[in-house]
């Protein structure tokens, strides 16, 4: 079968951390090239366990889609981050973003204003120490002044929804995450978007990276129904609603995960459509899918299997 032109991942979940674990060696194991893992939830928080899936792997890169930068001072991440990176060098990428402003405020007392200004300096005291080993930075949001015992490499990325953060990306980060954007909308509004705020600041156009749905299932319904438990609550958001709205799906919030939705943000068929599909969004420019992995029937074990092996028929990691 026809590699394809660019990396596909996982996002990597479960009910607790030796689910998710298992899971990033379960992908390792049926040749997904990569496994990313989000804020937390369930499973424990991403860092902690990414840091023990570096000693548990050989091969998978391993990431975060995203860590939120409220909760952590950047040069306490970078520390993080220096110890995964160490167990499994040159397979660790960083992925930061403001996450939801009502989980940030009701959860943490999150201040949630200025969330790109935020997410910009975070970015840039990263960066430095990341890549280069030090960092001096005085700003409005952040101070930090520190050296790593070395430099990581770690390429900095950061979550993109409209199009302000592409730009924010384009301008400084080494990579766009995005999160249920549908397709036309990642194409025609954010691609552009990343790649004119990139040529303005005279740097090459960072890699997209797509984050969506996929299943290997042609029962259309078993799907729908898997996003919409899996998925639920983002048409209510308000930053998603209005993406959704930019995108040709006004009233989210009063409609939910409609069937048309879903269609624009997922990815599903048999395993030949699948691939297709895949191949089709590489084709318009992105440069990686990370793919949560929806299951459907009795055996999800098997389902996601089925799955996790066309991303990796699919993959040219």
């Amino acid at each position: 079968m026809k590699k394809g032109t660019g990396i596909i991942g996982i996002a990597a979940e479960g009910k607790t951390p030796t689910e998710a674990l298992a899971q990033i060696r379960r992908a390792e194991e049926l040749g997904v090239p990569a496994a990313w893992m989000t804020s937390g939830g369930q499973y424990g928080e991403s860092m902690t366990v990414l840091t023990v899936a570096a000693a548990q792997t050989g091969r998978i890169l391993l990431g975060t889609a995203i860590a939120p930068i409220w909760l952590r001072h950047p040069v306490l991440l970078a520390q993080q981050v220096q110890v995964a990176a160490n167990l499994a060098p040159n397979r660790f990428r960083l992925g930061v973003g403001p996450a939801h402003k009502q989980g940030m405020v009701d959860n943490w007392g999150v201040d949630f204003r200025e969330p790109l200004g935020h997410l910009r300096e975070y970015i840039e005291v990263l960066k430095p120490l990341l890549q280069q080993g030090k960092v001096d930075h005085n700003g409005p949001h952040y101070t930090a002044h520190a050296t790593l015992p070395s430099p990581t490499g770690v390429p900095v990325m950061a979550s993109a929804l409209r199009t302000r953060s592409f730009e924010l990306c384009g301008e400084v980060a080494d990579g766009a995450i995005t999160w249920v954007c549908p397709f036309d909308y990642v194409r025609k509004t954010a691609l552009p978007a990343l790649q004119a705020s990139a040529k303005r600041a005279g740097r090459a156009t960072p890699p997209l990276i797509v984050h969506t749905p996929v299943c290997v299932s042609t029962d259309a319904a078993a799907v729908r129904e898997g996003v919409r438990k899996r998925l639920g609550y983002f048409p209510t958001t308000r930053f998603y609603e209005q993406m959704f709205e930019q995108a040709g799906f006004p009233n989210s919030s009063r409609t939910g995960w409609t069937d048309e939705l879903i269609d624009a943000v997922s990815i599903y068929g048999d395993e030949t459509q699948v691939i297709d599909k895949l191949q089709e969004v590489f084709a318009w420019g992105a440069s990686e899918v990370i793919a949560s992995v929806i299951t459907v029937g009795p055996d999800r074990q098997a389902s996601a299997d089925r799955t996790m092996r066309a991303l990796a028929a699919a993959s040219a990691g």
